[in-house]
């Protein structure tokens, strides 16, 4: 199994039949798993309907209560690592990221050195439509905060079309991550770049969505700009790695060969 692609949803039963089929219709190999927080719509019910129709490709959880986009893709890099998926893939159900782009991520991670490739609105061939000017202003101000605030060299930190390759997520201390919403977005691409991580910049057309309600609140703002001083704050002392526990390793008489021993027998 080599790509996953995640959807976490809440109240997307306009959208979620659609993306789906979009996503499958590429016939590149993708799977989906969509993460539901409990959707009193009926989301998680379409998707379970579909199952059989694309039966092993698309698996769903489904959490009780509306638990934030951070904690649900931390569900689902979880549930792609056990699965041991390479490439794991994050992408909104509204239509907003274009499903055709997925590949292009790919390549950037498969092909072009890319440990993490990003679908960029704001490099070069990139560009938003159907977004009011307020809200044009209001992103492109916080990535430039963003970049100003942890130096970290991504145009669009707050994108959430992103394609990761297993490695950084097994990497990554996953339970250190805390923001859930927008600020998500950018502490896992922050964290990715403390650790020495390739990122490179993918030009994607944005379009705002034309079914369902947006997610967007003063809440979420409100936690972009706070959580990035936090970001630059406690990067003075956290490492994201996750630590790896060392096992102890004997030889066949059952007695611990010293470390240093077991690097240099492994050469």
């Amino acid at each position: 199994m080599e790509k996953l692609v995640i959807i976490p949803t809440y109240n997307e039963k306009e959208n979620i039949s659609n993306i789906l089929h979009a996503v499958f219709s590429l016939n590149e190999g993708f799977h989906v798993l969509v993460i539901d927080d409990g959707s009193p719509d009926g989301t998680a019910q379409i998707v379970k309907d579909l199952q059989e129709k694309f039966n092993g490709q698309l698996f769903i959880e489904e959490r009780t209560g509306k638990l934030g986009l951070g904690t649900a893709y931390i569900h689902g890099f979880k549930w792609a690592i056990a699965k041991e998926y390479k490439f794991i893939f994050e992408i909104d159900a509204d239509f907003s990221h274009n499903p055709a782009d997925l590949p292009r991520l790919y390549d950037a991670c498969k092909n072009r050195g890319a440990d993490l490739a990003v679908g960029s609105r704001y490099v070069k061939g990139g560009g938003v439509v159907n977004w009011p000017q307020n809200r044009i202003a209001l992103s492109k101000g916080a990535s430039l905060y963003t970049r100003m605030i942890t130096w970290m060299p991504v145009k669009d930190p707050t994108a959430g079309f992103v394609c990761y390759k297993k490695e950084v997520l097994e990497t990554i201390n996953l339970d250190q991550i805390r923001f859930v919403g927008y600020a998500f977005q950018i502490e896992m691409k922050f964290a990715a770049w403390k650790l020495g991580f390739k990122i490179k910049e993918v030009p994607i057309i944005f379009q705002d969505r034309t079914q369902g309600v947006s997610k967007m609140n003063k809440s979420i703002v409100k936690e972009g700009i706070i959580g990035v001083l936090k970001l630059r704050w406690h990067s003075l002392f956290k490492n994201y790695r996750k630590r790896v526990k060392k096992t102890e390793v004997t030889n066949v008489s059952g007695n611990p060969i010293p470390q240093n021993e077991v690097l240099a027998e492994s050469k």
